[in-house]
Protein backbone atom coordinates (compact mmCIF):
# COMPACT_ATOMS: atom_id res chain seq x y z
CA UNK A 1 0.00 0.00 0.00
CA UNK A 2 1.80 3.22 -1.24
CA UNK A 3 1.79 5.79 1.30
CA UNK A 4 -0.70 8.78 0.40
CA UNK A 5 1.80 12.15 -0.15
CA UNK A 6 -0.14 14.10 -2.51
CA UNK A 7 -1.03 16.89 -0.56
CA UNK A 8 2.44 17.04 1.41
CA UNK A 9 3.95 20.12 -0.61
CA UNK A 10 2.15 23.70 -0.80
CA UNK A 11 0.20 23.91 -3.88
CA UNK A 12 -1.14 27.59 -5.58
CA UNK A 13 -3.55 26.75 -7.27
CA UNK A 14 -5.09 23.88 -5.56
CA UNK A 15 -6.38 21.88 -8.68
CA UNK A 16 -10.25 20.26 -7.72
CA UNK A 17 -9.55 16.97 -6.60
CA UNK A 18 -10.48 13.60 -8.99
CA UNK A 19 -10.39 10.30 -9.03
CA UNK A 20 -7.22 10.18 -11.10
CA UNK A 21 -4.05 7.92 -11.36
CA UNK A 22 -2.31 9.65 -8.65
CA UNK A 23 -5.12 9.16 -6.37
CA UNK A 24 -5.32 5.52 -7.41
CA UNK A 25 -2.31 4.75 -6.85
CA UNK A 26 -2.53 5.99 -2.89
CA UNK A 27 -6.18 5.28 -2.90
CA UNK A 28 -5.88 2.56 0.32
CA UNK A 29 -3.88 4.42 2.47
CA UNK A 30 -5.69 7.88 1.94
CA UNK A 31 -9.36 5.89 2.68
CA UNK A 32 -7.84 4.05 5.81
CA UNK A 33 -6.63 7.48 7.13
CA UNK A 34 -9.28 9.55 6.17
CA UNK A 35 -12.88 7.57 6.67
CA UNK A 36 -12.75 6.47 10.21
CA UNK A 37 -13.66 2.69 10.37
CA UNK A 38 -13.73 2.24 6.99
CA UNK A 39 -12.67 -1.34 7.14
CA UNK A 40 -15.85 -2.27 9.35
CA UNK A 41 -17.78 -0.74 7.19
CA UNK A 42 -17.12 -2.91 4.16
CA UNK A 43 -16.73 -6.27 6.28
CA UNK A 44 -20.15 -5.83 7.57
CA UNK A 45 -21.80 -4.36 4.15
CA UNK A 46 -20.19 -8.03 2.36
CA UNK A 47 -21.81 -10.07 5.63
CA UNK A 48 -25.30 -8.20 4.59
CA UNK A 49 -24.73 -8.60 1.01
CA UNK A 50 -23.85 -12.25 1.26
CA UNK A 51 -27.09 -12.59 3.43
CA UNK A 52 -29.45 -11.17 1.55
CA UNK A 53 -28.48 -11.61 -1.80
CA UNK A 54 -31.02 -13.46 -3.84
CA UNK A 55 -30.20 -16.04 -6.72
CA UNK A 56 -30.50 -14.88 -10.07
CA UNK A 57 -30.39 -11.22 -9.27
CA UNK A 58 -27.41 -9.01 -9.54
CA UNK A 59 -25.46 -7.12 -6.71
CA UNK A 60 -24.99 -3.38 -8.00
CA UNK A 61 -21.77 -1.43 -6.24
CA UNK A 62 -21.98 2.31 -7.80
CA UNK A 63 -19.20 4.10 -7.36
CA UNK A 64 -17.03 0.82 -6.78
CA UNK A 65 -13.28 2.74 -6.98
CA UNK A 66 -10.71 -0.07 -7.30
CA UNK A 67 -13.13 -2.90 -5.62
CA UNK A 68 -13.44 -3.29 -1.90
CA UNK A 69 -16.17 -4.46 -1.71
CA UNK A 70 -16.08 -6.76 -4.70
CA UNK A 71 -12.55 -8.27 -3.43
CA UNK A 72 -13.81 -8.59 0.10
CA UNK A 73 -16.72 -10.84 -0.96
CA UNK A 74 -14.55 -12.72 -3.07
CA UNK A 75 -12.10 -13.02 0.11
CA UNK A 76 -14.68 -14.45 2.38
CA UNK A 77 -17.81 -15.48 0.47
CA UNK A 78 -15.51 -17.20 -2.37
CA UNK A 79 -18.13 -20.17 -2.72
CA UNK A 80 -21.01 -17.21 -3.48
CA UNK A 81 -22.06 -17.85 -6.92
CA UNK A 82 -23.37 -14.44 -7.50
CA UNK A 83 -23.30 -11.78 -10.36
CA UNK A 84 -21.69 -8.00 -9.43
CA UNK A 85 -22.08 -5.23 -11.57
CA UNK A 86 -19.48 -2.48 -10.27
CA UNK A 87 -19.67 0.67 -11.43
CA UNK A 88 -17.11 3.38 -11.59
CA UNK A 89 -16.68 6.42 -14.33
CA UNK A 90 -12.67 6.58 -13.20
CA UNK A 91 -11.34 4.43 -15.91
CA UNK A 92 -7.84 4.12 -13.31
CA UNK A 93 -9.65 2.74 -10.34
CA UNK A 94 -11.20 0.48 -12.91
CA UNK A 95 -7.90 -0.45 -14.56
CA UNK A 96 -6.48 -0.95 -10.73
CA UNK A 97 -9.63 -3.19 -9.91
CA UNK A 98 -9.06 -5.58 -13.02
CA UNK A 99 -5.77 -6.14 -12.07
CA UNK A 100 -6.58 -6.85 -8.16
CA UNK A 101 -9.16 -8.79 -9.26
CA UNK A 102 -6.71 -11.39 -11.25
CA UNK A 103 -5.42 -12.76 -7.94
CA UNK A 104 -8.64 -14.10 -6.73
CA UNK A 105 -10.33 -17.21 -7.55
CA UNK A 106 -14.06 -17.17 -6.66
CA UNK A 107 -17.66 -17.81 -7.93
CA UNK A 108 -18.57 -14.40 -7.89
CA UNK A 109 -18.90 -13.23 -11.41
CA UNK A 110 -17.88 -9.21 -11.44
CA UNK A 111 -18.52 -7.06 -14.70
CA UNK A 112 -16.88 -3.48 -14.69
CA UNK A 113 -18.50 -0.48 -16.22
CA UNK A 114 -17.55 2.66 -16.76
CA UNK A 115 -20.12 5.13 -16.82
CA UNK A 116 -21.43 7.84 -14.84
CA UNK A 117 -23.90 6.13 -12.37
CA UNK A 118 -26.72 8.10 -13.02
CA UNK A 119 -26.67 7.00 -16.67
CA UNK A 120 -26.43 2.93 -15.77
CA UNK A 121 -29.39 1.05 -16.30
CA UNK A 122 -30.30 -0.55 -13.14
CA UNK A 123 -33.17 -3.71 -12.84
CA UNK A 124 -33.61 -6.99 -11.09
CA UNK A 125 -30.78 -6.24 -7.86
CA UNK A 126 -31.48 -8.05 -4.60
CA UNK A 127 -28.54 -5.57 -3.23
CA UNK A 128 -27.37 -2.23 -3.96
CA UNK A 129 -24.17 -0.48 -2.47
CA UNK A 130 -23.34 3.12 -3.12
CA UNK A 131 -20.44 4.19 -0.69
CA UNK A 132 -19.10 7.89 -0.64
CA UNK A 133 -20.37 8.06 -3.96
CA UNK A 134 -23.50 10.11 -3.92
CA UNK A 135 -21.57 12.92 -1.95
CA UNK A 136 -19.81 13.19 -5.14
CA UNK A 137 -22.83 13.41 -7.72
CA UNK A 138 -24.94 17.55 -8.41
CA UNK A 139 -27.64 17.17 -6.00
CA UNK A 140 -30.19 17.69 -8.39
CA UNK A 141 -29.47 14.28 -9.51
CA UNK A 142 -29.53 12.35 -6.46
CA UNK A 143 -33.10 11.69 -5.83
CA UNK A 144 -33.56 10.25 -9.57
CA UNK A 145 -30.33 7.89 -8.83
CA UNK A 146 -32.13 6.41 -5.26
CA UNK A 147 -35.37 6.54 -7.15
CA UNK A 148 -34.14 3.99 -9.77
CA UNK A 149 -32.28 1.70 -6.98
CA UNK A 150 -35.64 1.56 -5.56
CA UNK A 151 -37.27 0.47 -8.25
CA UNK A 152 -34.65 -1.92 -9.14
CA UNK A 153 -34.70 -3.70 -6.00
CA UNK A 154 -36.65 -6.81 -5.90
CA UNK A 155 -38.98 -7.41 -2.56
CA UNK A 156 -36.29 -8.09 0.17
CA UNK A 157 -33.78 -6.33 -1.42
CA UNK A 158 -31.52 -3.63 -0.01
CA UNK A 159 -29.55 -0.44 -0.38
CA UNK A 160 -26.34 -0.29 2.13
CA UNK A 161 -25.50 3.85 1.82
CA UNK A 162 -22.76 5.35 3.48
CA UNK A 163 -21.82 9.06 3.23
CA UNK A 164 -20.28 11.56 4.67
CA UNK A 165 -22.48 14.30 6.43
CA UNK A 166 -22.73 17.77 8.46
CA UNK A 167 -25.03 18.50 11.37
CA UNK A 168 -27.81 21.17 10.69
CA UNK A 169 -26.84 22.43 13.82
CA UNK A 170 -23.72 24.55 14.02
CA UNK A 171 -22.07 23.92 16.96
CA UNK A 172 -22.70 19.61 16.59
CA UNK A 173 -21.11 20.82 13.28
CA UNK A 174 -18.30 22.29 14.12
CA UNK A 175 -17.96 19.44 16.66
CA UNK A 176 -18.13 16.59 14.29
CA UNK A 177 -15.69 18.34 12.11
CA UNK A 178 -13.24 18.98 14.89
CA UNK A 179 -13.41 15.11 15.58
CA UNK A 180 -12.93 14.08 12.05
CA UNK A 181 -9.99 16.50 11.96
CA UNK A 182 -8.46 15.24 14.82
CA UNK A 183 -8.92 11.65 13.46
CA UNK A 184 -7.00 12.63 10.03
CA UNK A 185 -3.86 14.17 12.46
CA UNK A 186 -4.13 11.24 14.57
CA UNK A 187 -3.86 9.30 11.16
CA UNK A 188 -0.56 10.80 10.40
CA UNK A 189 -1.54 13.79 8.22
CA UNK A 190 -0.44 17.46 8.80
CA UNK A 191 -2.60 20.49 8.79
CA UNK A 192 -0.96 21.51 5.50
CA UNK A 193 -2.15 18.19 4.13
CA UNK A 194 -5.70 18.38 5.70
CA UNK A 195 -5.99 21.92 4.27
CA UNK A 196 -5.17 21.51 1.28
CA UNK A 197 -6.98 18.43 0.34
CA UNK A 198 -10.00 20.12 2.09
CA UNK A 199 -9.73 22.88 -0.44
CA UNK A 200 -9.63 20.51 -3.10
CA UNK A 201 -12.67 18.56 -2.05
CA UNK A 202 -14.23 22.07 -1.42
CA UNK A 203 -16.72 22.25 -4.74
CA UNK A 204 -15.95 18.30 -5.61
CA UNK A 205 -17.60 16.51 -2.52
CA UNK A 206 -21.00 18.46 -1.15
CA UNK A 207 -22.46 16.39 2.11
CA UNK A 208 -25.78 16.12 3.17
CA UNK A 209 -27.84 16.24 6.47
CA UNK A 210 -28.95 12.52 7.64
CA UNK A 211 -32.39 14.35 7.63
CA UNK A 212 -31.94 14.80 4.02
CA UNK A 213 -30.57 11.27 2.38
CA UNK A 214 -33.85 9.76 4.60
CA UNK A 215 -36.08 12.44 3.57
CA UNK A 216 -34.91 10.96 0.20
CA UNK A 217 -34.85 7.47 0.60
CA UNK A 218 -38.83 7.83 1.90
CA UNK A 219 -39.67 9.82 -1.27
CA UNK A 220 -38.11 6.68 -2.98
CA UNK A 221 -40.11 4.47 -1.18
CA UNK A 222 -38.40 2.98 1.79
CA UNK A 223 -39.70 2.56 4.90
CA UNK A 224 -37.89 0.22 6.68
CA UNK A 225 -34.15 2.01 6.78
CA UNK A 226 -31.49 2.11 10.09
CA UNK A 227 -28.35 3.66 10.60
CA UNK A 228 -25.97 1.15 11.75
CA UNK A 229 -23.09 2.76 11.94
CA UNK A 230 -22.30 6.61 12.46
CA UNK A 231 -19.24 8.07 13.68
CA UNK A 232 -19.51 11.61 13.64
CA UNK A 233 -19.92 13.36 10.40
CA UNK A 234 -20.09 9.88 9.00
CA UNK A 235 -22.94 7.75 8.02
CA UNK A 236 -23.95 3.79 7.10
CA UNK A 237 -27.81 3.11 6.33
CA UNK A 238 -29.09 0.32 5.75
CA UNK A 239 -32.64 0.28 3.66
CA UNK A 240 -34.67 -2.82 2.78
CA UNK A 241 -37.60 -2.89 0.55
Amino acid sequence: MSRDLLYTKPQQPIPPFEFNQKVVDVFDDMIHRSIPGYAEIISKQAQMIQRFYQPKTYIFDLGCSHGNIGLELCKIFPQLDAKMVAVDSSIAMLTAYTQRLATYAAHIRINLICIDVTNLHLLNASVVVINFTLQFLPIVKRDQLIQDIYTALTPGGILLLSEKVYHPSKPLDVLQKEYHHRFKLENGYTELEISQKREALEEVLIPETIESHEARLSRAGFIHLDIWRKWFNFCSWICLK
